[in-house]
C-alpha cells in the first residue's frame, strides 16, 4: 500500500496502527496494576489502577503515583500453636512490607520488655523478664486504620493473633530457686543469670544447708528428679504466698516463684523434718530437726492401734491449726466426737500430730494419729507448717487407716 500524505484541500487519513498499539499497551497497565495517571485541563481524565485499589477520576487533580500495594503478615516467631517455647524466647513479626514504627503488637499476659525493628519489615520483643513456664502467650498484632501502617500507607486490613505455649519448667531449677529463697534444707551456689533467663536451667550446685541431717531425710533426694521434699517446700511456698495449696509447680506458682526471686522474698517458716518411729524397742518416739537443729529427741508418742495404723511414709503436713474438731469411728465401732483438738498439723488424710490426754504415751493409742503431751504438742506446732515432712516409720500393725475426720475450728 502506498505511504499516505497529507494533501491540502484533499481528504487527510490517519495512521490505525500505532493507536491500536497505545490502548494495548493501557490495557495491559490495568491488568498488572502500579500505575495512575491523570491529565488536567479540557482532556478526559485516564485511571489505571492496581487491583483492589480506589482510585480517583478528578480532572482537577494533578499527575500524582499513588502505592497500591497492601500489608500483611508474613510470620511470626514463635509460630502460633507452638509448645514447648523456651521461656527466655524472643518474639518476632515479619510484614510483607516495610512498616512505621509507632503502634506496636501486645503481648498477653504482659511480660516485661521492649520492642525494636532490626528490619525494616521486621517487629522484635526481646524480654528483660522471663515467660512464665506452662503459660500460653498470645501476640496481637492491631490492624485497621489505628493498626501498624506501612511506609508507603497501607493499612494491615484486620487484626491478627498468635499464641504459644511455654516449656515445662524445669523440676532442676525449680530445686535451684527454691533453694535460694529458703525453702529447701539445702542451698544453691551458682551463676547470677540474666533477667530473662532466670526460668532457664542453670550450671550450678544444691548442696546441704546443714550436717547432721538423718538418712531418712537425705536419702530421699535427688536433684533434678520430683520427690517429697521438692513437693513439700513448693506447698510451703504456695501458703506464703496465699495461694491454692497442691504442691504442684503449674504457672501460678512459676508466676509468684519468679516474682520473689527478683524481689528477694526470702521465706519466713522454719524448715522442719520431724521423724515419727513406731518401734515398740523400747517406745514409740517423736525426733525433730528444725532449721538443722534437732529440736526434739525422743518425745513419747503414741500412734494407731491395730486396725487403725499409722501408715509407713513420708508426708507434707496440708493442714495446721491450733485446735480442730475431730469425729470419726474407732475400730471397736464406737462412735466419737472431740470438737477442741488442740495444736494440730495433719500429714496423711485423718492422721495429724496433735495432743491428746493420755495415762501414758510410747505405744499405740490412738485411730491412726500420732499423740504426745501438751506442753511437746505446744512447742512443735510452731515449727511445722503446711509443707513440713513427716516421715513414719516401723513395725506395721495391720488394718486400715485412720477414720478420722479433719474439719478445724
Amino acid at each position: 500500500m502506498q505511504a499516505l500524505q497529507a494533501h491540502s484541500g484533499g481528504p487527510r487519513r490517519r495512521r490505525w496502527k500505532p493507536l491500536a498499539l497505545v490502548l494495548l499497551a493501557v490495557a495491559a497497565l490495568a491488568v498488572v496494576g502500579g500505575v495512575v495517571y491523570a491529565r488536567t485541563g479540557n482532556h478526559a481524565t485516564g485511571v489505571v489502577c492496581a487491583h483492589g485499589v480506589s482510585c480517583s477520576t478528578s480532572t482537577k487533580a494533578p499527575a500524582v503515583a499513588v502505592s497500591t500495594g497492601r500489608l500483611g503478615v508474613v510470620s511470626t516467631s514463635p509460630s502460633t500453636g507452638a509448645t514447648s517455647v523456651k521461656s527466655d524466647t524472643s518474639v518476632s513479626v515479619t510484614f510483607t512490607a516495610a512498616v512505621r514504627s509507632g503502634v506496636l503488637p501486645t503481648i498477653t499476659p504482659s511480660v516485661t520488655g521492649s520492642w525494636s525493628q532490626p528490619r525494616p519489615d521486621e517487629l522484635r520483643f526481646s524480654p528483660s523478664a522471663p515467660f512464665v513456664p506452662y503459660t500460653k502467650y498470645t501476640v496481637t498484632v492491631p490492624g485497621g486504620q489505628e493498626g501498624i501502617t506501612s511506609t508507603h500507607g497501607a493499612h494491615l486490613r484486620s487484626t491478627t493473633t498468635a499464641s504459644f505455649t511455654i516449656a515445662p519448667g524445669s523440676t532442676k531449677r525449680l530445686q535451684e530457686l527454691l533453694a535460694v529463697l529458703g525453702y529447701l534444707p539445702l542451698s544453691y551456689t551458682g551463676p547470677s543469670p540474666a533477667p530473662q533467663d532466670m526460668a532457664m536451667p542453670q550450671p550450678g550446685t544444691l548442696a546441704w544447708r546443714w550436717s547432721g541431717l538423718p538418712s531418712a531425710l537425705t536419702g530421699q533426694w535427688t536433684p533434678g528428679i520430683p520427690n517429697a521434699l521438692t513437693k513439700g517446700a513448693v506447698m510451703m511456698f504456695e501458703t506464703e504466698n496465699g495461694l491454692t495449696v497442691d504442691g504442684i509447680p503449674g504457672p501460678v506458682v512459676w508466676t509468684a516463684l519468679l516474682h520473689d526471686v527478683a524481689s528477694d522474698k526470702a521465706n519466713t517458716e522454719p524448715v522442719t523434718y520431724v521423724l515419727v518411729t513406731k518401734n515398740l524397742a523400747p517406745v514409740e518416739h517423736l525426733t525433730a530437726w528444725v532449721n538443722g537443729t534437732l529440736e526434739f529427741h525422743d518425745i513419747l508418742v503414741n500412734t494407731g492401734v491395730r486396725g487403725a495404723t499409722t501408715h509407713n511414709g513420708t508426708y507434707q503436713v496440708f493442714e495446721h491449726v491450733r485446735t480442730s474438731h475431730m469425729s470419726g469411728t474407732d475400730v471397736t465401732g464406737t462412735h466419737y466426737t472431740i470438737p477442741t483438738v488442740p495444736w494440730v498439723s495433719y500429714f496423711n488424710g485423718g492422721d495429724a500430730l496433735h495432743y491428746y490426754p493420755r495415762a501414758a504415751y510410747g505405744f499405740p493409742q490412738s485411730n491412726g494419729c500420732v499423740e504426745m503431751q501438751l506442753a511437746t504438742a505446744q512447742a512443735l506446732w510452731p515449727n511445722t507448717p503446711i509443707g513440713t515432712l513427716v516421715t513414719v516409720q516401723g513395725p506395721t500393725y495391720g488394718g486400715t487407716s485412720s477414720k478420722n475426720t479433719t474439719p478445724t475450728s
